[in-house]
C-alpha cells in the first residue's frame, strides 16, 4: 500500500486514529512540541509603578552643584559672623577712642546695626544653602527649582560686590546650569523611595 508522496496534504495518511473535530493535534512521540506565536515580551515593570525610575547614581553636574553649595554656604556663614564680629569690634574701638557727641553715637550704632543685620542675613542665606545641599541626595523638583534660586540670588549679590564677587558669581551660574541639565532634571525628578 502506497501513501503517496509525503508531503502532499490530498494524498492519503497514514492509518491511525484522527483527532476529532475541535481538539489540537499531538505530536508524535519523541518530537518536542512546536512552540507558539513568538510575542514580544513585555518590559519589566517597576517595583513603584510604570514610570521610569531614573538614575540610581547622582550625575557629576549634580554633585559638582553641590559641592558648590556646601563651599558657598560655609563662605556665608564664616562671612556673616565675621560681620557681626566686626561689629562689636568697631563698637568696642569707638568706645575706647572717647567720641562723645551724639552723632557720633547715632553713626555708631547704625553702623553697628547694619552690620550685625548683615550677618545675620549672611548666616541665615547660608544655613539655606547648607539644606538645600544636604537634599540633593533625595532629589526632588522643589529641591532644584529653590537651588536654581538660591544661585540665582548669589549672582545677583555677587554682581553688588565686584570685582570681589567674580568667584561666587561663577559658583552661582555653575549651580544653576548644572541643576537646570537634562540629567540635573532627571536626577531631581526620579522615583524615590517612600519609607
Amino acid at each position: 500500500m502506497s501513501y503517496g508522496e509525503p508531503n502532499n496534504p490530498y494524498g492519503q495518511q497514514p492509518q491511525g486514529q484522527q483527532p476529532g473535530y475541535g481538539y489540537p493535534q499531538q505530536t508524535p512521540q519523541g518530537v518536542p512540541p512546536q512552540q507558539g506565536y513568538g510575542y514580544p515580551a513585555a518590559p519589566p515593570v517597576n517595583q513603584y509603578g510604570g514610570f521610569p525610575a531614573g538614575p540610581t547614581e547622582m550625575p557629576g553636574g549634580v554633585k559638582a552643584a553641590r559641592v558648590m553649595l556646601w563651599v558657598i554656604g560655609g563662605l556665608n556663614l564664616l562671612g556673616g559672623l565675621g560681620a557681626i564680629a566686626f561689629s562689636f569690634a568697631l563698637d568696642s574701638e569707638l568706645e575706647k577712642s572717647g567720641a562723645s557727641s551724639a552723632d557720633a553715637e547715632a553713626f555708631a550704632n547704625l553702623g553697628q546695626g547694619l552690620m550685625i543685620g548683615v550677618g545675620i542675613f549672611s548666616i541665615i542665606f547660608a544655613v539655606l544653602g547648607m539644606v538645600l545641599a544636604a537634599k540633593f541626595k533625595s532629589g526632588g523638583n522643589g529641591v532644584r527649582i529653590c537651588s536654581i534660586v538660591y544661585a540665582s540670588f548669589i549672582v545677583l549679590f555677587s554682581i553688588f560686590s565686584l570685582p570681589l564677587g567674580v568667584v561666587s558669581m561663577a559658583l552661582g551660574v555653575i549651580i544653576i546650569v548644572m541643576c537646570a541639565k537634562g540629567d540635573g532634571s532627571a536626577w531631581f525628578n526620579r522615583q524615590r523611595q517612600q519609607y
